[in-house]
């Protein structure tokens, strides 16, 4: 416990330097970003143990792998047929936390898999995949950067959310960016004119506050250039452009979560918690295309899910399994927030025709 004080003591030391450099005033983007990935100090690059079922595991939230083996093991049948319709035989995976979703890929792919290559920022979750994975040590490759080019499927879990995302307030006649000042010893917002925009025209009301995410879609947009030949799937909590813009929605998406609770003051125990913001999917595809991706679809958790056959791969399992796997799929719990996205580039009509995972319930048109 003194050690996790000492950290967070630095950390807040390191913002507050950060915001004199910048002349009083930070904004939230780069906030967040030394808030979740400062070296050694933030959430996701320190020491804490995020992933787990329960808080008393010292935990703060539980994602999809984590609650149910057939989650990795349904996405593995959509990551089949995109290697075969590409001809490679390596997966890339982004964000891959406690290394869950990687044992179920590799358990299910097998031979498929020649070469598994993990992309963390967070070397205290290297240790723990290497210990999770070390059957498959052979096949793993931990990458601290992207090559020039890239081939195979890309695969990322509740990764878009976690990047950082610019804020902004419309005060009813113009919009401002929301940045963090010094107020005594604590964070405080203080906003400023920009020209930054929401990439929709409303209308908005007097009051919202919003987020836009230039580094989630320029990290799409990365990818999309340096990807010769493969697929990509994200999974991730989200809306198309129209419902994360929408009136009732005023006060944005921006969350904070430790111990399995969730709260929206992020200036508030720095480094202890997660911060995320939901995905604008209209934006990501619009990136993606922009850069020469093909999208295969776009759909709910639920719909993806099933129409990689989960509901036969829970037939025999254990009571937990089926429950779990459950709230993969219900509307109420992550079956209808959580959205499935799909690219393609160099891909056979195997793929591009019938990707599996869109067969059914396909809601590209929405985006």
């Amino acid at each position: 416990m003194q050690q996790a004080s000492s950290v967070s003591t630095r950390l807040t030391g390191l913002v507050r330097r950060a915001i004199d450099r910048d002349g009083g005033w930070l904004p939230f983007d780069r906030f967040m970003a030394l808030a979740l990935y400062a070296p050694g100090l933030g959430y996701y690059s320190g020491n804490k143990r995020v992933f787990g079922t329960l808080p008393v595991s010292g935990s703060d939230f539980v994602t999809a792998p984590e609650l149910s083996p057939l989650f990795g093991q349904a996405l593995a049948r959509q990551v089949a047929q995109a290697l075969d319709a590409s001809g490679c035989d390596e997966v890339w995976e982004f964000g891959a936390g406690s290394g869950a979703l990687a044992a179920q890929l590799l358990g299910a792919l097998g031979d498929k898999v020649r070469r598994y290559t993990i992309v963390d920022l967070s070397g205290s979750l290297r240790e723990r995949q290497q210990t999770r994975l070390v059957g498959s040590a052979h096949k793993l490759h931990w990458a601290d950067e992207l090559p020039e080019t890239m081939q195979g499927v890309i695969v990322g879990n509740e990764v878009l959310d976690a990047m950082p995302v610019q804020l902004i307030h419309f005060d009813g006649t113009k919009w401002f960016e929301r940045g963090v000042v010094l107020a005594g010893e604590a964070f405080a917002w203080r906003d400023r004119a920009t020209d930054l925009r929401p990439p929709f025209d409303g209308p908005f009301a007097s009051g919202t506050v919003t987020e836009i995410h230039p580094q989630a879609e320029a990290f799409v947009t990365t990818l999309a250039e340096r990807l010769t030949r493969g697929a990509a799937f994200f999974i991730d909590y989200g809306f198309p452009e129209a419902e994360y813009y929408h009136p009732q929605r005023s006060g944005g998406t921006l969350m904070c979560h430790r111990a399995h609770r969730a709260d929206t003051d992020p200036l508030v125990e720095v480094g202890d918690k997660d911060i995320t913001a939901h995905i604008n999917f209209s934006g990501i595809a619009v990136a993606a295309q922009d850069a020469g991706l093909e999208v295969l679809g776009y759909t709910s958790q639920a719909h993806f899910l099933m129409n990689c056959g989960v509901l036969e791969l829970l037939q025999g399992a254990d009571i937990k399994t089926i429950a779990n796997t459950q709230k993969l799929l219900t509307e109420h719990e992550m079956g209808e927030l959580f959205k499935v996205i799909g690219f393609a580039k160099g891909c056979d009509a195997a793929l591009t025709d019938a990707p599996l995972g869109f067969a059914r319930g396909d809601r590209t048109h929405t985006l």
